[in-house]
């Protein structure tokens, strides 16, 4: 395709052209929508190398699967945008436990004289919160490992989800009530964390 007809073309056709393994498609795709996927990936995982190899794979995902996208269910941008949150998120997730298995893995290497009375309370505290946790609605569970885990502010949040802050701040507070519920019922009242009553 001609330059002039590539940045005529639309989307749609686009993605066409794409799975007919035309290379230019793919790169007049990626100028229209690259910015504003890096920002999202960006926004999400606080991390720059990670939201540049989220927006590489998803980009790379449109050109060996083009067929996924359907042009009668929305935008191309829409799709691809929807593609990185989801992606950015189970980044995010994975870099929470990976975080948390390192950490585990440092207090099981420290020195026997390592107070072991704090060390299984902290492995039954993560057991806890990790239950309650997985007891939320997804709606909860997914705005608390943004704000929590991935360390956004309820603005941050709310962009991200595509949803009224007032909302956002809602299910937190609800989740984060439910969860210190969960771990009053197991015995760990004045446990630390956001949910601890002050």
């Amino acid at each position: 395709m001609h330059p002039d007809e590539l940045r005529a073309a639309s989307d749609a056709n686009l993605v066409v052209a794409i799975g007919r393994f035309r290379s230019e498609a793919l790169e007049e795709v990626y100028r229209r929508h690259a910015g504003p996927a890096f920002g999202l990936a960006q926004r999400i995982c606080n991390d720059r190398t990670l939201a540049e190899e989220i927006v590489q794979e998803v980009f790379l995902r449109l050109w060996n699967e083009p067929e996924r996208f359907d042009p009668a269910r929305g935008a191309l941008r829409s799709f691809l945008l929807a593609q990185v949150h989801g992606r950015s998120v189970d980044v995010v997730r994975a870099e929470s436990a990976r975080r948390v298995r390192e950490e585990r893995d440092a207090r099981r290497a420290v020195p026997v004289d390592h107070d072991l009375e704090r060390e299984v309370w902290e492995l039954t505290l993560h057991e806890h919160v990790r239950d309650a946790l997985g007891a939320l609605t997804g709606d909860e569970r997914e705005a608390i490992e943004l704000a929590y885990f991935g360390g956004h502010s309820y603005r941050e949040v709310a962009d991200i989800l595509g949803q009224p802050e007032g909302t956002v701040k809602s299910r937190i507070r609800t989740g984060l009530g439910r969860m210190r519920d969960a771990l009053k019922d197991a015995g760990l009242v004045g446990a630390e964390g956001p949910w601890h009553e002050r």
